[in-house]
């Protein structure tokens, strides 16, 4: 391994940190696997900005990637973009075994399967042992905007249908919150985008361009299966493990076994709590429109975990509530309670000409994807 060359003197700006140079180290090995990390981690690595005016975080070798367990790469036989993860010992078996399970040829064919797909796993000869586990790059849900209900609809229903996979198979993820649950952006961002500045492209000159969910329907994906566990059935009872929300309330009492699998219903409906209905400092809706889930929602995050509905019941009421709304609905814009009422009236403008370029090209309100 060569010499950190930021050791024994102050780091320079824009150099890599201890988490990347792991990465670096492991450059031509993961080439060697069909791999090819970005420039900035190729062992002769000078900063392009090095000698210039330009500052580091304005050139495309200068953005860093800080968390030490993950890594974004190109796979060299078709350049597509993916992401590798490290197999990490204090998650033990599970995340693997469930990764592996979830992308099996039979799992695979269940159209309610929303798990991430593991492409490959590659194991690397330093340290021995050592396992990547390679998936595709995928994007946040929220990102970009939710424009329309029916693009909502698209996205609840995937969900639900993810954790109904997951639990007819008696796992609870354990984790499904805001950060683990993710979209394909494939549709949307055909060229794709910048894997740390995700709104720029891939060789960092200018935005990315993208498509609109209406135009796409892109697929959702939960991901991170490190705190997921199989169980013998739906009545387990287990030690709570905290994930990324912290509020489910049955982990309020210390050392208290509960079962896990109405805590991911607790997940999802706080998620769309705070995502869609109200802003994190009061009662207020966060977005217009959205009182056909309040109900739900309030079903989802009773206090009382055994009174909460199983994903099935979840599954077949929001049925009935995706049928009970409109195709105007459906179409309509969605809008922020903050936005001034300028802005709100450019966005339901533009939303109309969008509607108007769907309905002539037969585009359905509630994306589908295939």
């Amino acid at each position: 391994m060569e010499a950190n060359p930021s050791q024994g003197r102050e780091r320079e700006l824009g150099a890599l940190f201890s988490s990347e140079l792991w990465w670096r180290d492991r450059y031509y090995e993961l080439e060697k696997l069909g791999y090819r990390l970005r420039s900035r981690y190729r062992p002769s690595w000078v900063p392009s900005w090095r000698g210039t005016r330009k500052a580091f975080f304005a050139a495309e070798d200068g953005q860093p990637t800080l968390l030490r367990a993950v890594m974004d790469a190109e796979r060299i036989s078709d350049h597509k973009q993916v992401m590798l993860k490290k197999v990490l010992p204090e998650e033990g078996p599970h995340e693997l075994t469930i990764a592996e399970l979830v992308s099996s040829a039979e799992s695979m064919e269940d159209r309610r399967n929303h798990c991430v797909q593991l492409i490959q796993l590659i194991e690397l000869s330093d340290p021995p042992g050592q396992k990547l586990m390679v998936m595709p790059l995928l994007r946040f849900f929220n990102n970009p905007h939710f424009q329309t209900y029916g693009e909502f609809v698209s996205f609840f229903t995937q969900i639900c249908d993810g954790v109904h996979f997951l639990h007819e198979r008696n796992i609870a993820h354990r984790d499904c919150t805001t950060n683990n649950i993710m979209l394909d952006p494939s549709g949307m961002y055909p060229q794709g985008f910048h894997p740390v500045q995700i709104n720029r492209r891939r060789d960092f000159k200018g935005r990315a361009k993208r498509r609109t969910r209406t135009e796409t329907s892109p697929r959702y994906y939960l991901i991170d299966f490190g705190l997921s566990r199989k169980y013998g059935s739906r009545d387990a009872l287990d030690e709570p493990l905290r994930g990324g929300d912290k509020t489910a309330p049955e982990h309020e009492a210390p050392a208290k076994y509960c079962n896990p699998f109405p805590t991911d219903i607790y997940y999802l409906g706080n998620l769309v709590r705070e995502e869609f209905l109200r802003a994190s400092t009061n009662c207020f809706f966060k977005y217009r429109g959205f009182e056909f889930m309040e109900g739900l929602v309030n079903q989802m995050t009773d206090k009382d975990p055994a009174k909460r509905p199983r994903i099935e019941e979840v599954v077949a009421t929001f049925d009935s509530i995706r049928t009970s709304l409109t195709a105007r609905k459906l179409r309509s814009a969605i809008t922020s309670r903050k936005d001034p009422a300028l802005f709100t009236a450019f966005r339901y403008a533009r939303q109309t000409l969008r509607t108007i370029r769907y309905l002539v090209a037969r585009t359905p309100a509630i994306p589908k994807p295939t």
